[in-house]
């Protein structure tokens, strides 16, 4: 199995000498029935507009590519398996990987999948995120109220699409538009988040 931290090494510095945040690199199988071929996800954005426009997807994955086999010429193959390369932006519902946007996002509507339960023997939670303090979050959860965990205990979060959240989301460049996929949040091939590794 491919080794999604060497990878991620390998991607960060490519993604940031484009003036890019990483936010996401995840690889999974399949999507479609039968579809046995791997997929190599890179999620970044533009810090001034959280999201990339199709001309930034398309250098993120030449620079991608060519690091890639750069290293594959001399001796290092990161991913031996066929695999599809898909570069995007987070889209408004983003996923919420880093510290920052739980800080950024506090005050809107998340759904969290925990790796353990919690409330008894629940790993789904929904609600408003309080925050984020020492590593810890906070969360108005509709079925128990106030509730906090550990940070290190989420598998995936994200931002629910709310108006709320429109409202709040900074302009989206519309250029290229028609092309770009903006986000991913339950596209084909999207890996139930209790599956996520």
């Amino acid at each position: 199995m491919a080794d999604i931290a060497r990878i991620t090494e390998v991607i960060e510095p490519e993604v940031k000498a484009l003036g890019f945040d990483l936010v996401r690199v995840r690889l999974f199988k399949g999507g479609e029935i039968g579809d046995e071929e791997h997929t190599l996800q890179i999620m970044a954005e533009r810090p001034e507009t959280g999201q990339l426009v199709i001309e930034d997807c398309a250098a993120l994955s030449r620079r991608v590519s060519d690091r890639f086999d750069e290293l594959e010429d001399a001796g290092e193959n990161l991913i031996v398996e066929a695999y599809r390369l898909e570069v995007s932006s987070p889209g408004i519902d983003r996923p919420l990987t880093r510290v920052k946007d739980y800080l950024a996002w506090a005050g809107h509507e998340v759904r969290i999948t925990m790796l353990n339960p919690i409330e008894g023997n629940r790993k789904s939670l929904n609600g408003e995120l309080v925050g984020l303090e020492d590593d810890v979050v906070t969360l108005d959860e509709r079925k128990s109220g106030r509730v906090s965990f550990p940070l290190a205990d989420v598998q995936y979060a994200k931002l629910v699409l709310t108006d709320k959240l429109i409202a709040a989301s900074r302009p989206l460049d519309t250029s290229g538009i028609d092309e770009e996929i903006l986000g991913f949040d339950d596209e084909p091939g999207e890996i139930p988040e209790e599956q996520e590794d």
